[in-house]
């Protein structure tokens, strides 16, 4: 078996010889070197453009361009009254709920401001410190005889 692989080969017409480029007019690849007469593609150092489509109006040119991102907008992690109401079943001793205890036990990603929504409700009066509070939600926890402490962002 072993005397058989050497000679193995590949199939007739699989392989083909290197195209040799500027070796003179003999070689049948000299002159321009099968790049063509004169333009970018003939000179040495050409690179195309990324995003180049052959002349034709690039994707990026084509399609519409809208809409505004303000860069300076601050984005709150949304705190319910309901999920409120879980935290304080579960520390029976809270009495004050701050987003520095939140960001401790990892409910709130660190250093992300908080805004409590009015979804739920709340059984026990407790004093909420976050940076922002729906209008219903600050009315919802003074109504259970709470505070609503605001935060600078």
């Amino acid at each position: 078996m072993s005397d058989i692989l050497h000679q193995l080969g590949s199939a007739a017409g699989a392989t083909q010889p290197r195209k040799r480029i500027g070796r003179g007019e003999g070689s049948g690849h000299g002159g321009t070197a099968t790049r063509g007469h004169k333009g970018d593609q003939s000179r040495s150092g050409y690179r195309e453009k990324r995003g180049f489509e052959g002349g034709q109006m690039p994707y990026q040119r084509r399609i519409p361009k809208f809409g505004f991102r303000n860069p300076f907008r601050v984005e709150y992690f949304p705190l319910n009254l309901q999920r409120i109401s879980a935290l304080l079943e579960a520390h029976p001793e809270l009495e004050t709920l701050s987003a520095d205890w939140l960001y401790a036990q990892k409910i709130v990603p660190k250093g992300k401001p908080v805004k409590v929504l009015a979804y739920g409700s709340l059984l026990r009066p407790v004093s909420i410190q976050a940076h922002a509070f729906s209008a219903a939600a600050k009315a919802a926890i003074e109504k259970a005889g709470g505070k609503a402490l605001s935060l600078p962002t």
